[in-house]
């Protein structure tokens, strides 16, 4: 070895004696201020500056312009691994490409979010892939290796999977709690995560801002305990933006700072995102818990070492050896081909229903078109959307199809005035320029972060006025009475850092969104004319009107009073176009940045009212109606459902929507985008925000016993298929299942073939069916392929919270094939061997409190800041209860202990009996983590279900038996 090249830079030795030879040469605080997202250089050692995370969820973000691919739960509803995998790819190579002319583009991406969809009104449920782990896994493992490369030593980029773990709702999501008992846990939620981290694409993950089980998820035990365990590799965890300051601010789990990065540090976290990129802060902090030996040089070093392994992976430290070093692929014809085909593998055809004329769908060709709706002509980006290099709107790509001469539009807006008091308008001024695309004007940190409190928009601008006459304003109401105000020329009013409300915005956007507002009825007392208030919802204050423009005011009293003129209804304007067209296509929808978004989950499934009274006039005016729907999430529309002949959902789909959509509906290509998620009927088929019980709540696909507006893997097409020859077979540890799928009609399409299975009969709760696998094959009329899966046996398992251990029930098991979860169209049954649970051995293990199989009125709380679960009553007031079934005495116990912190009961009950086994009163411990064992007389024998009744604000961790 030469005398300048050091072993870090030697690309013969292994990366691991690399990265050490490094960390030796690193001083104390060289290695310290790696730990913080942004790290300086170290000019000595001829080490850059390197920071962590970029996004590039579809697509690179936050950076300028990217090609724009479909929203991630439209990747997961192409149920289309390689698909994906090459959308990962081609997302790789721009951000190689973008990083070789800026160097603030980062190369760990933080990118996929693998978070199980479990409810529909989840604000960030446009960043997941779907509702089901299996399916889940199967996309972000082909998207994390379309992200890492093919090469085997270098990564192109290193992906970071989101949100580790259990996060599913954005109220108070830096402070609420996930009660998550470990059925759930490992059956469900590791799940998604487990599968691109065993298959090698991975770099870490990041943890999400909630707790689980009342410990924040930056301490999570299962970063060690689980996730490390299932690679050899080194994976780095990576903070979310702000979440280590909430573990002592919001969160107030410690008492400072430091006892809070130290923790954190421990548990496994490695790279802390706090304070932008001022990293002074956090360094601050954690030489303060190195002072107080809170931590020591080891955990600091453990924790640089996993990020230095990752900078060598990226060919950091031998650049002239790095594949991907001369990267320059961006924007090419094969990425907007990408895009395109992406966006036509997401369109999901919900119903095509056949009348005398035929189906409706495809159109035929010289149909004349009227394409209404208040997304017809848009096309909508989310907050980790990059910005569009191309821009295709349904009426756009329904106009280069058809021709623009045979395609009318209406876009449904309601035309209104709005008069203050004095009887003057509010005027637009009719000079400017539009505003940035998107309304970003102010651009997030690199990190992710921004103060709430900022304020976008633009002031070189006029405010808005008053005359006599006013200007026509587009009125949109988004639903939960929301509104966005456009004027004549295109721009949104919006309200920038000055106060003024001018028309500066082409579209709502930003972290703040500053183009809402809501019209505030008078109370009956103060009213007069049907006055309103307006609100702005970004800054909660409410317009006045002033000699020197239209501004927000401080305060309610200074508000103005204003009454709306309606110049003409949208459903007017779309009632007009639609008798004059052969078929109407309304397109309606959500706009990302509104109503059910990052830090705001939606309050209801339901259609906003003014898009349900659009399609219903619609359809009045013509029967021949399709209803696009162009979301985020599923809409709940069983009217739409049963009245109008053909419906579709597609996710936004980025630069190439409107010419994929356009294709779909011409029958260019027979749409198979299936749903990646159940979409119900009505909000009272969901469990609440917070419950995350998926089986106790009977959840997702896999548990609801209610019947779906549309299931789970739903999806039609142009043609038919059928499906023959269904075997399956146990062999040693995997079921070997196969069947022969044809396609019976006239038009060549993709089918997505999905295999469920289910035990016949279970000896506890499992789901109804279960996802075991899926291809999705294209085949031309007629034309006929065979199909193989091989399924583990461990894959039909459950988790046994009597033995902490995986099992497999012995038995019949179904394995049904079809085109849905509901559509089965073969089924086969198989005896598979396996080990009967038996019943609870309670004499050595005793009752983890948390390892019960059915609770009521409890949630699972933390039974240290480090590890462990206890349970305690969700209301101290009301008793909560908890049930273990078949558990074996033998011969008979006279005493049980009981293990708790707080204050309170535990009464035990056998089964469904009133007399009481034991009562246990536990007196005031000094605090939550203060556990007591008290113990009682209590006999009972042979094999009985055990019932637990909690009462006051203790916390039971476990119960042992004697004698």
């Amino acid at each position: 070895m030469t005398a300048h090249r050091p072993p870090f830079r030697d690309p013969a030795l292994p990366v691991a004696r690399r990265v050490d030879d490094l960390l030796d040469r690193l001083t104390a605080d060289e290695r310290l201020a790696l730990l913080h997202q942004f790290t300086p250089g170290v000019e000595r050692l001829g080490l850059a500056a390197f920071r962590t995370g970029q996004e590039a969820l579809h697509g690179v973000a936050w950076s300028g312009p990217a090609t724009v691919f479909p929203q991630a739960v439209g990747l997961g509803a192409s149920w289309h691994p390689e698909l994906v995998r090459r959308v990962g790819e081609a997302v790789s190579r721009e951000t190689r490409a973008m990083r070789a002319k800026d160097g603030r583009v980062g190369l760990n991406v933080w990118s996929p979010t693998v978070n199980l969809l479990r409810n529909p009104l989840w604000g960030r449920g446009e960043e997941g892939y779907a509702e089901d782990p299996t399916l889940t896994s199967a996309i972000a493992t082909a998207f994390t290796r379309g992200l890492r490369g093919d090469h085997p030593l270098y990564w192109r980029t290193a992906p970071v999977l989101k949100h580790w773990l259990a996060h599913n709702n954005e109220a108070a999501r830096d402070t609420s709690s996930a009660s998550v008992r470990p059925r759930v846990l490992r059956e469900y939620d590791l799940r998604a995560f487990r599968g691109a981290v065993e298959a090698g694409a991975v770099a870490g993950v990041m943890p999400a801002y909630n707790l689980v089980n009342g410990r924040p998820n930056h301490l999570s035990p299962y970063l060690e305990e689980e996730l490390r365990s299932w690679t050899d590799q080194e994976l780095l965890v990576c903070s979310d933006a702000g979440a280590p300051s909430n573990l002592a601010d919001s969160q107030g789990y410690f008492a400072t700072h430091e006892e809070a990065v130290a923790a954190a540090l421990r548990a496994g976290v490695d790279s802390f995102t706090d304070h932008g990129t001022d990293a002074s802060v956090i360094l601050g902090r954690l030489r303060g818990a190195l002072e107080r030996g809170l931590i020591d040089a080891a955990d600091v070093k453990r924790a640089v070492r996993r990020q230095l392994t990752v900078r060598c992976l990226l060919g950091e430290f031998d650049p002239e050896l790095d594949p991907y070093a001369d990267e320059s692929r961006f924007d090419t014809p094969e990425h907007r081909e990408l895009a395109r085909e992406a966006a036509e593998a997401a369109v999901v055809l919900l119903k095509n229903e056949s009348s005398p004329r035929g189906p409706l769908l495809p159109l035929a060709a010289g149909t004349r078109i009227a394409v209404v709706g208040l997304l017809a002509d848009t096309a909508k980006l989310d907050w980790y959307s990059g910005s569009l290099l191309h821009r295709s709107t349904p009426l756009d790509g329904l106009r280069e199809r058809f021709g623009r001469e045979r395609v009318t539009f209406a876009e449904g807006v309601d035309r209104i005035r709005l008069r203050t008091a004095s009887g003057t308008r509010l005027r637009v001024a009719e000079s400017g320029s539009p505003g940035p695309d998107g309304s970003q004007d102010t651009v997030p940190d690199v990190d992710g972060s921004l103060d709430p409190a900022l304020i976008a928009g633009r002031t070189d601008l006029p405010p808005l006025t008053a005359d006599t006459e006013g200007s026509e304003l587009a009125l949109i109401d988004w639903g939960d009475g929301v509104l966005t105000l456009r004027a004549p020329d295109g721009r949104y009013l919006s309200v920038a850092e000055d106060g003024f409300v001018r028309a500066s915005a082409d579209e709502p956007g930003g972290w703040v969104v500053q183009e809402t507002f809501r019209l505030e009825p008078l109370e009956a007392h103060e009213a007069h004319d049907g006055g309103h208030l307006l609100l702005h919802l970004g800054t909660g204050g409410y317009v006045s009107v002033a000699a020197d423009g239209v501004k927000v005011a401080a305060d309610r009293a200074s508000a103005e009073v204003f009454s709306v003129e309606t110049v003409e209804r949208g459903e007017d304007a779309v009632a007009r176009a639609a008798a004059g067209a052969d078929v109407v296509i309304v397109v309606a929808g959500n706009d990302p940045h509104v109503n059910g978004r990052e830090t705001e989950d939606r309050t209801t499934l339901a259609l906003p009212a003014h898009q349900d009274r659009l399609w219903r006039a619609a359809h009045a005016a013509n029967p021949r109606t399709v209803l696009v729907l162009v979301s985020s999430y599923p809409y709940a529309v069983p009217e739409a459902a049963a009245l109008l002949p053909a419906l579709l959902w597609t996710a936004h789909g980025g630069q190439a929507a409107g010419t994929a959509l356009a294709r779909i509906l011409a029958g260019d290509v027979s749409p198979a985008g299936r749903l990646p998620q159940t979409w119900y009927a009505a909000d009272a088929d969901l469990a609440g925000m917070l419950d995350y019980d998926v089986i106790g709540g009977r959840q997702t696909y896999l548990y609801f016993d209610g019947t779906p507006l549309f299931p789970f893997g739903h999806g039609l097409s142009y043609t038919t298929f059928a499906y023959e020859q269904l075997t399956a077979a146990v062999d040693g540890e995997e079921v070997r299942i196969s069947c022969t799928v044809t396609n019976t009609g006239a038009v060549a399409s993709d089918e997505v073939v999905q295999v469920y299975g289910r035990a016949v009969k279970p000896s506890v709760p499992r789901p109804h069916r279960e996802l075991l696998a899926h291809e999705r094959v294209h085949l031309a009329p007629g034309a006929s392929t065979a199909l193989s899966f091989t399924v583990p046996v461990v894959a039909l398992g459950f988790w046994d919270v009597a033995r902490g251990r995986w099992a497999v029930d012995p038995g019949p098991y179904e394995f049904l094939a079809g085109t849905s979860s509901a559509d089965v169209r073969r089924r086969v049954r198989v005896e598979v061997p396996g080990t009967a649970p038996g019943p609870r051995p309670v004499l050595e293990t005793g009752l983890e409190a948390v390892d019960y199989d059915e609770q009521t009125a409890t949630v699972i709380v933390d039974r240290s800041r480090v590890s462990g679960d206890a349970v305690t009553p969700a209301d101290p007031d009301v008793p909560g209860t908890l049930l273990y079934r078949a558990c074996d005495f033998g011969e008979g116990v006279t005493e049980l202990a009981v293990t708790a912190a707080g204050a309170g009961e535990v009464t035990f009950f056998a089964g469904t009996g009133t007399a009481e086994l034991a009562r246990v009163t536990v007196e005031p411990t000094d605090g939550p983590y203060d556990h007591t064992t008290v113990g009682a007389p209590c006999d009972v024998r042979d094999v009985t279900d055990i019932r637990v009744e909690l009462c006051g604000p203790l916390r039971l961790a476990h119960v042992a038996f004697s004698g």
